[in-house]
């Protein structure tokens, strides 16, 4: 069994150690000969984080990262009109971590280097992608000597980016779910601590809006909307930083970002299927594209490891049918966030310092702002959830606790293993066919229980299944 996985940025070399911990053997192609050394990505939240926990690289990642410490909602004068704060999270890391790509790409390299079923060619470019006989013949191309290859593989995931060349081999395209924008992204370095509130600075101006944040070590980062017209040599942007206390930090990488909204039409080929940016584009303004290109591998992994370890190729249409409804609810957020938080004239400024003003003193809305829960699933073969279902946990991924098992403390996830489980406070068990070999784990303080208070209180006396990618299937 041999997959291919073209690109090497972090949604497919997470994708590459998923697999090959599941046995799989995985190449792993992309057209760079090393790792791009600007940073791009800056912020996962705790969902994002199980993912890189169960690639085996979680506990590295939080050594070259730091917990954010919110949010703030200024006006263009840089009042604050809203402060949510953020701490640890039900998911076992912060709720939101600052980090610089590279130092993210770096560790996931050297974790890839380690596994014995996983190997890295760089410098190489993928031409041609087709299946005449069930397998899936790659022709690439080594960009240093022009020689031509053909690489067959059992399936390919194309995790190649925003203008993937696997999502236009495979014909398929990305419809618009909002309009594009122009924002120029400012790299930042300070010798010296910047006097700034450890958190995310949004700017809801309608005339500059603006966002500033801390990044990790010595590393921050501003931004800028760019107007219809607008070049970055128009911007005054010594000014603009001062106004961030940056002035004496020094420009490491200056550049224009089109930021869209977008998601493709078709995920799948037979075994050729996208994740990543390849799947889906998203704004800036809740943080999630990275975040949605490792749920994307997460998901989809397990299931291709079952598909090529035996089980119907029908599941493996469940990545589209469970991934893209996800994936445009939260873009849609983020657009409708933006909108809210940057769109208007200055009345709706007025308007948004009024609403804000209220808002912020309302209890629990920093919670609900800041909830670091993403949308459950759909109902579908792997998620049976009433259509009508107040508070159910089906479709979301469930809590992970510390919890302990005869004396021995463990994350909970290290203890569910890489198969399905049920998690039981003594109700009925549910069942899937798709689950019949899950492990029963008893949540409880008794011999080989898993003892949780957080865990039994969330179970509240119910049984829940528990898929491979910790999303809760069914509940009884």
């Amino acid at each position: 069994m041999t997959v291919v996985v073209v690109g090497a940025g972090p949604v497919g070399v997470t994708a590459a150690l998923l697999l090959a911990r599941r046995g799989v053997d995985v190449l792993v192609l992309d057209r760079h000969a090393a790792v791009y050394p600007q940073p791009r990505a800056v912020h996962l939240d705790d969902e994002s984080l199980r993912v890189l926990q169960a690639a085996g690289v979680a506990d590295a990642f939080a050594a070259v990262s730091h917990p954010m410490a919110g949010l703030r909602l200024l006006d263009g004068a840089h009042r604050t009109l809203a402060e949510f704060r953020r701490g640890p999270g039900v998911h076992g890391w912060p709720q939101a971590s600052m980090f610089t790509q590279p130092d993210l790409e770096a560790l996931l390299r050297a974790a890839l280097g380690r596994e014995p079923r996983a190997r890295l060619r760089g410098g190489v470019e993928v031409l041609h992608v087709e299946q005449p006989d069930g397998a899936v013949r790659v022709v690439v191309r080594d960009r240093a000597t022009g020689v031509s290859e053909e690489v067959v593989a059992d399936a390919v995931l194309g995790c190649d980016g925003a203008n993937s060349t696997v999502r236009r081999l495979i014909g398929a395209r990305m419809r618009d779910l909002g309009p594009a924008e122009r924002w120029l992204v400012v790299d930042l370095v300070s010798d010296e601590p910047l006097d700034v509130w450890p958190g995310v600075h949004q700017v809801c101006d309608p005339v500059r809006p603006a966002t500033f944040m801390p990044v990790a070590g010595s590393r921050y980062r501003a931004e800028f909307r760019l107007a219809d017209g607008e070049t970055p040599a128009d911007l005054d942007l010594p000014a603009l930083l001062a106004g961030f206390g940056a002035a004496g930090a020094a420009v490491v990488r200056s550049a224009e970002y089109r930021y869209a909204a977008a998601v493709a039409d078709r995920w799948r080929a037979g075994r050729v299927l996208l994740c990543g940016d390849a799947a889906h584009l998203t704004p800036p303004f809740i943080g999630q594209g990275l975040g949605l290109g490792l749920r994307d591998a997460h998901q989809l992994t397990w299931k291709l490891a079952a598909v090529l370890a035996g089980a119907d190729d029908a599941l493996l249409d469940t990545h589209q049918a469970e991934r893209a409804p996800h994936a445009r609810a939260l873009i849609r957020l983020a657009v409708l966030l933006g909108r809210l938080m940057t769109g208007g004239g200055r009345r709706a400024a007025a308007v948004r310092r009024l609403v804000l003003g209220g808002v912020r003193r309302l209890p629990g809305v920093s919670g609900f702002a800041l909830a670091s829960r993403t949308p459950p699933l759909r109902p579908g073969r792997l998620v049976r959830r009433p259509r009508v279902a107040p508070g159910s946990p089906v479709g979301a991924l469930v809590p992970q606790s510390t919890v302990t098992v005869d004396g021995v403390h463990a994350r909970l996830d290290d203890v569910l293993g890489n198969g399905w489980a049920v998690l039981t406070a003594g109700g009925p068990l549910p069942v899937l066919p798709d689950a019949a070999d899950a492990r029963v784990l008893r949540v409880g303080d008794g011999p080989g229980e898993l003892s949780s208070a957080e865990l039994a209180r969330w179970l509240r006396g119910r049984s829940v299944l528990v898929r491979p990618d910790r999303i809760v299937a069914a509940c009884r």
